[in-house]
């Protein structure tokens, strides 16, 4: 009977621990919850005493109930990540592009990982050597961080990994050689670090020279520096037969040794061997500096017909270089800290060199023209040079930057740089190669066009309401709009994913000159009103939704041959035309003839129509916000969960897609 009892006793107690290892995995998600969502933005939906039966948002459950996937990629959590410690059975973790900071070290007690995506926040602190306790990790990504310290050698016991990117941290140190031991390794990136010594021959052959760039103290095989020539001259032992050096030598050029009878064959040919590289070294600086000036036609600042024409609203002309604005007798007329200034300490560089790059015109706007700049480096990045954009003192113009430059989301073009001078602003982007919405909506229409398909149009407007919602939520508090809502201004990166722009550009006008000169989509409220608000561009963005649906461009052609045109076009009111369509019941005819050719579209087709017809209802009070906007569409194509198993498979370089491979 006792033994019954014990054998019963025992089973009682593995299925109270059975029971209650969920409902840990609830409580550490709720007190994740507690300590990073500061704005609210899982509050909505985790709720309920059981994460798995509830169904909350980005979290995957294995049958037993156990937590095996969260996936919260650009939510602006904001703290530490100890509280998912007890993830014990974590299989994905995907948190990239929030605000997280401390420590990656809570994460080795999550054993079970296997995808582990952290790029994008402000994590701390070093790389544990105790990250191989981690065995099954196939793809581990911390890049865009600021972790410091060296890259442990005992990472090399992580046999299955497939990514490794390290790029944009603080590391230092020599790179450990893990050719021999990550033999599955497909993908590595170290870029832009603080790493020194010798790339390992194996590794740069494999990966490739832009594996390792930035990192200035590294050499090794071509197109590597060479590593310095450790061997010296020996030295008896002797003191008194040691080599002799006055101060004279100390300031010499390439004096290895001397020797008290004189110079020997060998160093007499080496010091005229420097010598002659020093001369290469001044004749080819001078012929830079002659080119760089005879190219300054090409340049962005002097690209724009050469002079400023007298009379224009910059006033006199002046020659802007190194940060200063100089009158023409050379006197200072701005502060010295005029410079290009930086939201990031990443792959930063001079003013001097942006106006030495060589520049294309990508267009012009009613604030300005766009460049595309080539530095002498090779990095591209887009610049705008501001036209008659504000009467701005440099503090409000700081100001109004800082707000810009400090927002960070995969779907919001990034501000990189700015510039201040009386006479000259200049904002610095990172280039979008791949065009914007509106040109692949309504370009080349005709014979030998490619239709946009339905995937990539939702997958499009996707992105950039995720980039609106983004910034209405940052800036929820202070009611910070957009201002400028438009096909045109949703960009594509190198990966296809859509990046709101502009952001930022309406705040340097007053309310009444931003709604005349920026050509967004305006809300009815607006033609009274003169202002702008968030619930304008919610009524902007569904005139897009409405755009993307039916393939008509709802505002004028950039460059009409006249007026006449010009009004014509302007009488063309896209929601209007579509709600006759409907009325009349013919909603089959508001869709573009692109896509009516697609099988079993026809429900997302008209769900979609919804919620664009719901964004531009007359009453801005009666418009859904953008983060609800966000999820109604979410609801007509949901996303397939990056939790698969085929992890070892070369398809999982598609599980984060807005994450950028070395082979791009």
């Amino acid at each position: 009977m006792n033994k019954v009892c014990l054998i019963t006793l025992a089973l009682s107690s593995i299925l109270i621990v059975a029971q209650g290892a969920p409902q840990n995995d609830t409580l550490a998600l709720t007190q994740f919850r507690l300590q990073t969502d500061t704005h609210g933005y899982l509050l909505t939906n985790w709720t309920g005493g059981d994460a798995c039966s509830a169904a909350w948002n980005g979290v995957e459950c294995s049958p037993n109930g156990r937590v095996v996937g969260l996936s919260l990629p650009s939510l602006n959590l904001r703290g530490p990540i100890d509280s998912l410690s007890p993830l014990a059975y974590l299989r994905f973790l995907d948190l990239h592009e929030n605000r997280l900071n401390g420590t990656v070290s809570p994460l080795l007690n999550c054993t079970s990982l296997e995808l582990l995506y952290l790029s994008g926040n402000d994590f701390s602190g070093e790389i544990p050597p105790e990250i191989s306790s981690l065995r099954l990790l196939v793809r581990l990504d911390i890049s865009d961080n600021n972790i410091r310290g060296t890259i442990p050698k005992k990472i090399s016991k992580l046999i299955h990994l497939l990514t490794l990117r390290l790029q944009n941290n603080v590391l230092s140190g020599e790179i450990p050689d893990l050719s021999s031991s990550l033999l599955n390794l497909t993908e590595l990136n170290m870029a832009n670090n603080e790493l020194h010594g010798h790339v390992p021959d194996p590794m740069l052959h494999k990966f490739g020279n832009a594996s390792f760039s930035g990192n200035n103290g590294l050499c090794g095989s071509s197109p590597l520096p060479n590593c310095p020539n450790t061997e010296t001259e020996t030295v008896p032992s002797n003191p008194s037969s040691m080599p002799q050096q006055s101060h004279g030598d100390e300031v010499g050029v390439g004096v290895v040794a001397t020797r008290r009878n004189g110079l020997s064959a060998g160093v007499i040919v080496a010091i005229v061997m420097v010598v002659c590289v020093a001369v290469m070294v001044v004749v080819s600086f001078v012929v830079a500096r002659c080119c760089g000036r005879a190219r300054g036609s090409e340049s962005i600042i002097g690209s724009e017909n050469g002079k400023r024409k007298s009379g224009s609203s910059y006033g006199s002309e002046k020659k802007v270089y190194n940060g200063v604005d100089r009158d023409s007798d050379g006197t200072n007329t701005e502060s010295e800290r005029s410079k290009l200034v930086f939201f990031d300490r990443r792959n930063q560089f001079e003013l001097e060199d942006l106006l030495r790059a060589s520049a294309e015109m990508l267009g012009k706007g009613s604030l300005g023209t766009v460049y595309r700049a080539v530095l002498d480096d090779g990095c591209t990045v887009a610049v705008k040079r501001l036209k008659d954009a504000n009467p701005c003192e440099r503090n409000e113009f700081e100001q109004y930057m800082d707000v810009v430059g400090k927002l960070k989301h995969p779907n919001i073009a990034r501000l990189r740089a700015y510039y201040y001078a009386k006479e000259e602003k200049l904002l610095v982007y990172d280039y979008l190669p791949n065009g914007s919405l509106h040109a692949l909506l309504h370009g080349n229409r005709g014979p030998g066009r490619i239709p946009l398909d339905w995937t990539t149009r939702i997958s499009l407007a996707l992105g950039a309401g995720r980039g609106l919602a983004r910034i209405h939520a940052e800036y929820n508090a202070s009611k910070i709009p957009h201002g400028n809502v438009k096909s045109s201004n949703v960009l594509l990166d190198k990966h296809g994913v859509a990046c709101i722009s502009d952001f930022g550009l309406s705040l340097l006008l007053n309310p009444v000159h931003a709604i005349a000169r920026l050509g967004g989509y305006r809300a009815p409220e607006q033609t009274e009103l003169k202002t702008l608000s968030q619930e304008a561009d919610v009524y902007a963005f569904g005139v897009l939704l409405l755009e993307v649906l039916t393939g008509r461009a709802p505002s004028p052609s950039p460059s009409p041959t006249n007026r006449v045109e010009l009004l014509e076009e302007q009488e063309v009111d896209l929601p209007k035309w579509v709600r006759s369509v409907v009325k009349e019941e013919w909603t089959s005819e508001v869709f573009d003839e692109e896509l009516v050719r697609y099988k079993n579209i026809e429900e997302e087709l008209v769900s979609m129509l919804h919620v664009g017809l719901a964004c531009v209802v007359a009453q801005p009070d009666k418009r859904p916000t953008m983060l609800e906007v966000v999820k109604m569409i979410e609801d007509i194509r949901v996303e397939q969960s990056p939790l698969r198993e085929d992890y070892y498979d070369e398809s999982c370089n598609s599980l984060s897609p807005s994450l950028a491979t070395t082979e791009d």
